[in-house]
């Protein structure tokens, strides 16, 4: 008799990054694939060490928002015992700016998404998107998450990250220089890396700003994949 898991679903924060509507996308996933659903608007319930400790997943789309000292231990100690952790965008990268903690768990933290040149801007979050490539890494090509996903183009956000070397990087992306930047070399930033935390794995793409790049079918695959390596 198959034993059903648990994943529970963290999402809230900026309503920019459609955090209902973008869990949503994946919650029949995670159904169909055996997982008992649990839906929170708050990370308080990172508090409850009794309840996480049968958590197999956590999805989280959160972004910026607080956390408590509490919530952040109890997620860290969750996550250490075996519990995946999986997120996209600001959802995962950018959530919790209070808490250096947190950002030392995950590995990458959003610096800034440069736009588009000062003269085309109106205002909308339009003006921040760019046409980028996500750049595959080496590893890519036998990792579970990305196997068989070539590079490909995506017109959305382009996260600048700040990182770690402990962060095992997928794919890449690079900003380059334009007339208007301040830096005078291209940056790479990871775009899609997993971590290992004690016994817990973590996923992070930085795709996903909105529900039109989350169905990307590149992205989708992406992330569908990311949960199931992530969890326990």
């Amino acid at each position: 008799m198959s034993v059903s898991k648990n994943a529970l679903v963290v999402r809230g924060g900026w309503d920019g990054h459609q955090p209902v509507e973008a869990t949503d996308l994946f919650i029949p996933y995670l159904r169909a694939s055996g997982y008992d659903v649990r839906i929170e608007d708050s990370p308080k319930i990172y508090a409850d060490a009794d309840y996480l400790a049968g958590v197999d997943l956590i999805m989280q789309c959160m972004t910026m928002s607080t956390i408590e000292p509490a919530e952040l231990a109890g997620l860290r100690a969750a996550v250490e015992a075996g519990t995946g952790l999986a997120g996209w965008h600001g959802g995962i990268a950018d959530s919790y700016r209070n808490s250096s903690d947190y950002l030392h768990l995950i590995g990458g933290q959003f610096a800034c998404h440069p736009g588009r040149h000062p003269d085309e801007r109106t205002g909308e979050q339009s003006d921040n998107y760019v046409p980028y490539t996500v750049t595959m890494s080496a590893a890519a090509s036998a990792h579970p998450i990305t196997i068989g996903i070539p590079d490909f183009p995506l017109v959305t956000e382009q996260y600048w990250v700040l990182c770690d070397s402990y962060v095992d990087v997928l794919a890449t992306t690079t900003q380059q220089v334009r007339a208007w930047d301040p830096w005078t070399r291209p940056v790479v930033s990871p775009a899609i890396w997993t971590r290992q935390w004690g016994q817990g794995r973590i996923f992070v793409t930085t795709a996903g700003h909105r529900v039109d790049i989350l169905q990307n079918s590149n992205v989708k695959a992406i992330i569908e994949r990311g949960l199931l390596w992530a969890s326990r």
